[in-house]
């Protein structure tokens, strides 16, 4: 007899594309709405579901892989960072843990330059002048920002996403400077034409760009924190693509605030989506709504990687992107 499709259950809308090939492989239940689940509603999921596909909206914890019964036997995260999933317990519970790495480089190495540029350059403020109808026409003084090349750019982990930063940072001129838990290879320290410090404290007092690109893991919450921020020359800029817990956000906005920092632009927040209220009356700041990963390609190849880890799965084999603790 043939074997019963998997049950899979999605918990936010994804591309078009992806839910057709999901309803084509899986017996799947998606969502008609984009609204979160509800914690009820996630449970319900994790009870009804041989896999789980959340996203980065959704807390997979203690208490509720508790509450998931056997049935459950992955989860096919869709998005690369799994710090909203305890990945120790699901695997102590048999439940095998996926991930979408790899495929959002590019764009949000892109969006970390297009904040860069936004903040030095000041186009929000430009923008709005246009919007409103207030320009009154060109002047010498009006709108001066600072030229990008020949700023040293410290960047705070030296990934696949860190390095994408790197190159793209050499081509407008800048210098490249990194710390990382593990130095980088001489050969790619050479390609990149980037210097490593092993202090942190060392290379973020001396940088006028520090951009964030490590993922959130306990050894980097508030990996600037108060103290280390206090480092940053008042000329300095922060950019933050990564994950909004790695600076204490609210030392962060005391300093804008008192110029003690020249700009931020950021497009994650310590809180998920409430971001300080106080960042959004600054004008050397830029925010965005997690746009880093928002490209239609990026999304499509994020769903293209979850159905792979799904159907692997299926077959009774290792998903290739699989995660373990030991990775985190």
């Amino acid at each position: 007899m043939p074997r019963e499709p998997l049950s899979v259950v999605v918990t936010r809308r994804l591309p078009e594309q992806v839910e057709a090939r999901l309803g084509e492989l899986f017996d799947v239940r998606l969502r008609s709405d984009d609204a979160p689940m509800s914690r009820e509603e996630l449970v319900l999921a994790a009870k009804s579901a041989d896999v789980l596909v959340p996203t980065i909206t959704d807390t997979i914890d203690s208490t509720l892989l508790a509450q998931a019964g056997d049935r459950l036997k992955l989860i096919a995260n869709y998005g690369a960072g799994v710090d909203h999933i305890d990945v120790a317990t699901a695997r102590q519970r048999g439940i095998l843990v996926s991930n979408t790495p790899g495929v959002l480089t590019d764009d949000t190495a892109d969006m970390t330059m297009a904040l860069l540029l936004a903040v030095i350059r000041r186009i929000p403020e430009g923008l709005a002048v246009m919007q409103t109808g207030e320009w009154s026409g060109w002047a010498p003084t009006a709108f001066l920002g600072g030229r990008v090349g020949g700023r040293r750019l410290g960047i705070l982990g030296m990934g696949r996403i860190g390095q994408a930063v790197a190159r793209r940072a050499a081509a407008f001129g800048m210098q490249v400077h990194y710390h990382n838990r593990k130095r980088l290879r001489p050969e790619t320290e050479e390609a990149l034409g980037a210097t490593y410090w092993e202090s942190l404290d060392q290379m973020v007092s001396r940088m006028d760009v520090i951009s964030i690109n490590c993922p959130s893991t306990p050894s980097t919450f508030h990996l600037l924190n108060a103290r280390r921020l206090k480092l940053l020359k008042p000329s300095a800029v922060l950019v933050n693509t990564s994950r909004g817990e790695v600076i204490d956000e609210a030392a962060l906005t005391r300093m804008l605030r008192a110029g003690e920092i020249a700009g931020a632009g950021l497009d994650v927040y310590e809180h998920g989506s409430e971001g300080n209220p106080a960042l959004r009356e600054l004008p050397n700041v830029v925010l965005l709504p997690h746009m880093g990963s928002a490209t239609v390609e990026g999304r499509v190849e994020m769903g293209e990687k979850v159905i792979i880890n799904i159907k692997t799965f299926e077959d009774g084999h290792r998903p290739p992107d699989l995660v373990v603790p030991s990775m985190l």
